[in-house]
């Protein structure tokens, strides 16, 4: 499998490192507007979690959100010490994917050529869901990091098998298993590549020791899953648990599904169908030197959509970090690779470890081996400026979505809910003893984290509350069973609900809008974005 040839230093052709430029590229991409967007549920959610002192959030986890532990525990630490703006909160996300980018460079580098490697991590650079995932305080730019991480320390574990090689891949897939279990299907295309290397073993006139060569390397990434193993499986049984409730608005796939991925992932239709052209054209193109790529993007793709017919998994962003294989694909396509090698320019040798001879033998006939130069010599391809100018091409196809994206997160962008508007509202009208209401309570979007996070301490008193989500260990609070007392005493009260409402007082159910109703009338009413705030009065 020549996917494992390893160019020449990217010094010798390119005159630096070729991770530079698109990590840089990145940076300053997700930099831009990185805190316009006001923060949307899920991140109402990190910020609720994160803030909360660190035996609260263990038992946050305990009752919700299991999955997410780890990452809110980084980010307590993060937040302690920058603070709670959108920016603060976002900035791990920008710098994350500003490392995908260029490990996705150098991957490419490492499995096809210096100019594919680039290519692929401008590419990743200049997509809109670069931009979405690297503003948005959630761990989905983390995965997407270790994802590349682990899969690069893999190819060198593969090449050069040291122990300080195989700990590092541990070490990753750790970090990836802990901010995202969901992204250990990554491991299924790993697995395809060990096992291809330990089957075909050494080359022919090999010593054959015992235990083979192929069979080494089978046990050294067994075993550098263990410390996965250890720390994922009570995490994935809480979590399994917790199931039910944390994806209770979740659908099962279908098939539409699968036709809509390419968009969703990119976070633009257009950019999504243009990269999987280019993905496409690419792994034709590379041929066999195609399938760790390939199989990264496939592989858990499939995996989840399979899962996701039986229980309600199937969560388009869940899969974000299958994003710079396609961008490697796609990389090479630019580069003009061909199966019969690298351009030529960049046909070099494989390694000469026992790993590295076995890799070899899978190579397609004229692909450049132990030495060897290919005996047919790829064309030249498609000149530098040229794939530039495509790589700017999907940059520009993606503006009005790098646009939308800056002005909210919410999805469907058409449905924007304006927190920080509502918020405006109160701060304005507020006077000393007023009380806050909230409708529906459990509400998904969290109206009552909304106020909070924009009102701080001059949040009104959430007269209805008997137990808080600090106190519950929870996301939602807990509200008094009979409304009528507690509002008692309480001359205006603000209230939060969701949508738009001519008539917010009569679209509160239950008990606590009898209560409400009985007890007070509609002074007056702003709608804003997905909300509608009601001042109440005796």
């Amino acid at each position: 499998m020549s996917a494992f040839a390893e160019p020449a230093p990217s010094r010798a052709r390119l005159g630096w490192p070729v991770w530079v430029v698109p990590g840089l590229l990145t940076l300053a991409v997700t930099l831009v507007g990185i805190g316009h967007a006001q923060p949307w549920r899920d991140e109402l959610a990190t910020w609720s979690a994160a803030t909360r002192p660190l035996p609260d959030l263990v038992r946050l986890t305990r009752v919700i959100d299991a999955a997410t532990g780890p990452y809110y525990a980084l980010m307590h630490g993060w937040t302690a010490l920058v603070g709670t703006s959108p920016t603060a909160l976002r900035l791990p996300s920008a710098l994350a994917m500003a490392a995908a980018a260029a490990l996705t460079a150098r991957l490419g580098a490492r499995l096809v050529g210096d100019r594919a490697g680039l290519l692929a991590g401008l590419l990743f650079a200049v997509l809109p869901a670069t931009s979405r995932y690297g503003q948005e305080a959630r761990p989905y730019a983390l995965a997407t990091l270790f994802a590349v991480l682990a899969t690069l320390l893999l190819v060198d574990a593969l090449r050069r098998p040291t122990r300080r090689r195989w700990a590092g891949y541990a070490l990753a897939v750790a970090a990836l298993a802990l901010v995202h279990l969901i992204a250990l299907t990554l491991l299924a295309a790993h697995a395809v590549v060990v096992l291809l290397t330990a089957v075909r073993g050494p080359a022919a006139g090999e010593a054959r020791e015992a235990p083979a060569p192929g069979r080494r390397v089978l046990v050294r990434w067994l075993l550098a899953l263990l410390p996965t193993v250890a720390l994922v499986t009570p995490l994935a049984l809480v979590a399994r648990s917790q199931r039910g409730r944390q994806l209770d608005w979740v659908d099962r796939a279908r098939l539409p599904d699968l036709a809509a991925l390419p968009g969703g992932l990119a976070q633009s239709g257009v950019v999504g169908g243009f990269l999987l052209a280019l993905a496409a054209l690419g792994a034709v193109r590379l041929g066999r030197r195609a399938l760790l790529p390939g199989a990264a993007v496939l592989l858990p793709v499939l995996l989840l959509f399979v899962a996701g017919t039986v229980v309600p998994l199937w969560v388009t962003r869940y899969l974000v970090f299958t994003v710079p294989f396609a961008c490697l694909l796609a990389g090479a396509a630019l580069a003009g690779t061909t199966p019969a090698g690298t351009t030529p320019a960049e046909a070099t040798p494989v390694g000469t470890t026992p790993a590295g001879t076995a890799l070899a033998r899978a190579a397609p006939t004229g692909t450049a081996v132990s030495g060897s130069r290919p005996t047919g010599s790829a064309p030249a391809g498609v000149r530098l400026g040229a794939a530039l100018a495509l790589v700017a091409l999907a940059g520009l196809l993606g503006l009005p979505d790098q646009a939308a994206l800056r002005r909210t997160h919410e999805w469907p962008r058409s449905a924007p809910v304006d927190y920080a508007g509502a918020a405006r509202v109160i701060a304005a009208g507020e006077r000393p003893g007023d009380a806050i209401v909230y409708s529906p309570r459990d509400s998904w979007l969290f109206p009552d984290l909304g106020m909070a996070y924009h009102l701080g301490s001059r949040l009104p008193r959430d007269v209805l509350v008997v137990r808080d989500q600090r106190q519950g260990a929870d996301l939602w609070a807990t509200e008094c069973d009979d409304p009528a007392p507690c509002l008692a005493g309480v001359d205006r009260v603000w209230l939060v609900v969701t949508g738009r409402r001519a008539d917010p007082l009569a679209a509160v159910p239950g008990a606590k809008g009898a209560a409400l109703r009985d007890g007070f009338t509609v002074r007056q009413v702003w709608p804003r974005s997905g909300l509608t705030v009601a001042l109440l009065a005796r």
